[in-house]
């Protein structure tokens, strides 16, 4: 993968300033049985609600399921088919409403998923792929073409592979690929003590 650190107003772990959305995804190149697992088992350990776990994944695997990762496919909004499709993996991540141990309304449940989601992401980066994640899909279609239970909510559709190496990434797609990431300052995202009182950077 090219680098495309974050630049930060401070240092951060590397693996959190490479981690990035790219698009521009290898068709030729599977993700291995062995390393899939281990990025499933990141998110198995993610810190949840009384440890409720209510994250839920389908991932459909190009080289193991194709009818399955063409269902994926065809849930996302047409703009994200456009360069989805070369991803070898696609997954949906999906949050479960209501707690195992008692079946109440767990409010904490996509808040969970999304830090399963990370997890996810994070050993993704440190084992050279990239994943990116999408709400452009349509979740209705997802929950009948993948049979989901109505307790359970569709939350992001997300894309996993390898980069193509840069000389690869096709003349359409370089401006975005190579854009500069930007994010809003400190000080417009966190506050200290007391809303509105933005955290000194």
């Amino acid at each position: 993968m090219f680098d495309k650190r974050a630049v930060t107003s401070v240092a951060i772990h590397d693996l959190l300033a490479r981690r990035w959305s790219g698009r521009a995804y290898d068709p030729d190149r599977r993700v291995p049985a062995d390393q899939l697992m281990a990025l499933l088992e990141a998110a198995r350990w993610a810190p949840s609600c009384f440890g409720d776990q209510p994250w839920r994944f389908i991932v459909c695997d190009r080289s193991t399921d194709p009818a399955s990762w063409q269902t994926a496919l065809d849930c996302l909004v047409a703009g994200n088919q456009s360069w989805a499709r070369h991803a070898p993996v696609l997954m949906l991540a999906i949050a479960d409403s209501l707690f195992n141990a008692n079946s109440r309304p767990n409010r904490w449940a996509q808040y969970d998923t999304g830090a399963a989601s990370m997890s996810l992401c994070i050993e993704a980066t440190a084992r050279g792929m990239m994943v990116h994640q999408m709400g452009g899909f349509d979740a209705d279609r997802a929950r009948r073409s993948f049979a989901i239970p109505e307790r359970y909510v569709p939350m992001a559709m997300m894309t996993l592979g390898y980069q193509l190496p840069e000389l690869g990434i096709p003349e359409d797609m370089r401006e975005r690929e190579h854009g500069q990431r930007q994010r809003r300052p400190l000080g417009e995202l966190f506050y200290m003590g007391t809303w509105s009182r933005a955290v000194d950077a």
